[in-house]
């Protein structure tokens, strides 16, 4: 018989073997849930922490779950957001795909005392695609380090990230707009510090942490009045910096259209023109055309949420006073170009003759500087930048480089690419790409234990692990995972990231 107030005290638990596979219970504030305990860990999946945001929800701010009397299984994920087909991605978990998506999934070690340390995974996927569903985030490898873990999805592209005239016209005053993706993430942020206990964890002691877009989502959460308390250390993975958010009614800095004349075209090519009409349009079709997150149409400066760019409340000493692992891949885009017609191609096109000549100086000629650059702009440098405002405002500052490249890799390149790094961190090289030896395995065991024990004190450092030296302490000096093992060294390639902050400098 299920007992509300708990079937089993999940840190009592003796813990079990292997292969047994059981039911356990817990209590959320909607109802009783009843999970799986596997391999030590207890697991709790596609779990409410929102009303569905579809009908009259969609484009609407997350609402609070509906309650719950009778316990509701939680042995299996949610449905994904709606998003465009996954290509083999390993960061989207398995369909069905839904509007009905804002569940979270909690994984907590039995048989330890707590509370314990709470990791809060934001999925990356340039706000177009991704889950917190997939095999790659499963958070039992982690979570047997002593923390407990939830992964979450949130709305995507132009579900999440939207406007129209004719949806601000039928706002209430002061109801924020545009950014529904992000509330999304502060709304699952508020479920946790209202249920961690149930799960053994310590509500004052939460870590967010995500890569690429969901790095941007973890800058832009340190710099949300929304957002602030809600978590205690942030882990910012190729999470740019550098950005720029689109306002709600008002041209970009860089002259591109507001949120809502970027709506009003899209719904005109689908043919609406009133909120009931926008509503109606088919889920799948607002993939059509697909919206471009560099390019302002999902990054959003809506006024409530966000209402600066990152930078410029970092470099105001703003930003939330926590402690901050941030860090970059060593070959981010090396497959782009800046010649390529994107909004990534565009950063440097306001270079100047000299400043052109000077950065091909730099990077050795141009081959050097189109196989490069855009990983410098867009992550390396912005990275340096973050970091060195973050300790200059006096907070516990780690920046890393990873650098680690399976020997089984295939793509034909001299670094770690984009994203590459996730498999490690989760310690989940059972869901990498491509084949993994044991060295890549000792790698992993190192950056889950960094990222574990930054969760559990603020300071990535402990045990016989290389020291990681804070920021502020060693300025421009970072800890970079390699093949053979961490290793401290300065900031690699510092002239051409000086020539990208002048530049930068220079334009803004």
């Amino acid at each position: 018989m299920f007992l509300t107030s708990l079937i089993v005290v999940l840190m009592s638990l003796t813990p079990p073997a292997a292969a047994d596979i059981h039911a356990v219970g817990a209590d959320v504030g909607e109802g009783p849930v009843v999970g799986r305990v596997s391999d030590g860990v207890a697991s709790f999946k596609g779990l409410p922490y929102a009303a569905p945001p579809v009908g009259d929800l969609r484009w609407r701010p997350p609402q609070p779950a509906q309650r719950w009397t009778a316990p509701r299984d939680a042995s299996r994920p949610g449905a994904i957001c709606i998003q465009p087909p996954a290509n083999g991605d390993n960061g989207v978990g398995p369909l069905p795909m839904s509007e009905d998506c804002l569940t979270l999934n909690v994984w907590t070690p039995v048989g330890r005392e707590g509370p314990l340390p709470v990791m809060v995974w934001i999925h990356g996927g340039g706000l177009n695609n991704g889950s917190g569903t997939a095999a790659l985030y499963d958070g039992t490898n982690l979570a047997k380090r002593g923390v407990v873990v939830v992964t979450l999805n949130y709305r995507l592209g132009r579900l999440g990230f939207f406007d129209h005239p004719a949806l601000a016209a039928e706002r209430a005053p002061g109801e924020p707009a545009a950014n529904y993706g992000m509330m999304d993430v502060v709304a699952a942020l508020r479920w946790v510090r209202d249920n961690a206990p149930a799960f053994g964890g310590d509500s004052g002691n939460v870590t967010i942490f995500g890569e690429s877009a969901g790095g941007a989502l973890v800058t832009r959460l340190m710099i949300s009045p929304e957002a602030r308390g809600l978590f205690h250390r942030a882990v910012v993975q190729s999470g740019l910096g550098r950005d720029e958010g689109t306002p709600l009614d008002a041209p970009r800095r860089d002259g591109g259209p507001s949120m809502r004349a970027r709506g009003q075209a899209l719904a005109a090519a689908h043919g609406a023109t009133s909120a009931d009409g926008l509503r109606a349009i088919p889920a799948e079709a607002l993939l059509r055309p697909a919206p471009n997150f560099y390019g302002g149409d999902l990054l959003v400066r809506d006024g409530t949420y966000v209402s600066e760019d990152v930078e410029a409340v970092f470099a105001g000493g703003r930003e939330a006073p926590v402690p901050l692992i941030i860090g970059t891949n060593s070959a981010e885009f090396w497959w782009m170009k800046p010649s390529d017609l994107t909004p990534y191609g565009a950063i440097d096109d306001a270079m100047t003759d000299e400043e052109r000549a000077a950065f091909r100086r730099a990077y050795g000629g141009q081959d050097g500087y189109d196989q490069f650059v855009l990983s410098d702009l867009v992550f390396n440098e912005p990275a340096r930048h973050l970091a060195r405002l973050h300790a200059r405002n006096g907070h516990p500052t780690y920046l890393y480089r990873f650098d680690v490249v399976s020997a089984a890799m295939p793509e034909p390149h001299a670094g770690a690419t984009h994203a590459s790094e996730r498999q490690y961190v989760f310690d989940n090289l059972n869901a990498s790409p491509w084949p993994t030896a044991e060295m890549d395995q000792r790698q992993a065991d190192q950056m889950a234990g960094y990222w574990t024990t930054f969760a559990s004190t603020g300071d990535p450092n402990g045990g016989m692990r290389q020291a990681w030296p804070e920021f502020g302490a060693e300025p421009d000096r970072l800890l970079e995972f390699t093949n053979e093992g961490p290793v401290v060294k300065a900031v690699p390639f510092a002239e051409r990231l000086d020539l990208i902050e002048a530049y930068y400098a220079r334009i803004r």
